[in-house]
């Protein structure tokens, strides 16, 4: 499921329980709502709602460290790829060739993940599938393996363009294998605590438009706010994406 559909389960959830504790109360003897009940269903309402929040803190940190560190992946291989071409020019003529194709390939996942028209790029399932079918940056390795240096300086920059390439495969893999950060299992966990905290605000509230207003509100923010943890959850899908600054600056230089 993605983002979306999880925040609309959320506000779903949450609303129809505030409602359902409003229609409730309506028809619950006068003993259930007195003092003495209301006080203890917020004493375990309270302690259900910190739990709730404590989970939602965790989530929340959990999504942007893996959001974070893919950002600083990207960062990384964007640098290291215009180090590779620069060290592949400084070889000298004989290198063009494969510049030349390692641009290709640049270009190519550059227009998948974030294409020039604004259209939605591929999600990391998409990523995944094709890349395993197409071991074509495996090529550009082989070819400066292929390279026979003629002096000291050559043999040096084919060294360091197969350490970066190594280093650039591997990032890809990374970013590729790794999944999401948040549990599923923990957010259906916390929209059932929610819905049950909301439901025991509708025991003790009036039935009147105002309330269900409030309520709306209070559902809908808490669903935006699931949706904004998923959506940091996924850095090549949805609305929020890694930037693409850093590619788009390597792109622009390589092969030069």
């Amino acid at each position: 499921m993605t983002a979306f559909d999880f925040a609309a389960i959320t506000f779903a959830c949450t609303f129809v329980s505030a409602l359902l504790g409003i229609m409730i109360k309506s028809v619950l003897p006068a003993t259930h709502l007195s003092k003495e009940s209301q006080d203890v269903v917020r004493l375990g309402m309270g302690l259900v709602a910190t739990m709730t929040a404590l989970l939602l803190g965790l989530v929340t940190a959990a999504a942007k460290g893996s959001f974070d560190s893919q950002d600083l992946a990207i960062k990384n291989v964007a640098a290291s790829m215009l180090t590779l071409d620069r060290l592949l020019a400084r070889y000298g003529p004989e290198t063009h060739p494969i510049r030349e194709q390692f641009r290709g390939l640049v270009a190519a996942r550059f227009e998948e993940i974030w294409p020039e028209g604004g259209g939605q790029g591929a999600g990391t399932a998409t990523l995944q599938a094709r890349v395993q079918g197409a071991p074509a940056a495996e090529t550009v390795e082989d070819r400066i393996l292929a390279l026979v240096p003629q002096n000291e300086s050559q043999r040096w920059f084919r060294s360091e363009a197969l350490r970066l390439t190594s280093e650039v495969l591997r990032t890809r893999w990374r970013l590729l294998s790794a999944g999401g950060a948040v549990p599923k299992q923990f957010l259906v966990v916390v929209i059932f605590w929610l819905s049950m905290t909301f439901g025991s605000f509708g025991l003790s509230a009036p039935r009147n438009a105002t309330v269900v207003t409030v309520f709306a509100i209070s559902t809908f923010s808490v669903a935006a706010a699931v949706f904004l943890i998923l959506e940091l959850d996924g850095p090549f899908d949805g609305i929020i994406k890694i930037s693409s600054e850093p590619f788009r600056y390597t792109l622009a230089n390589l092969g030069k």
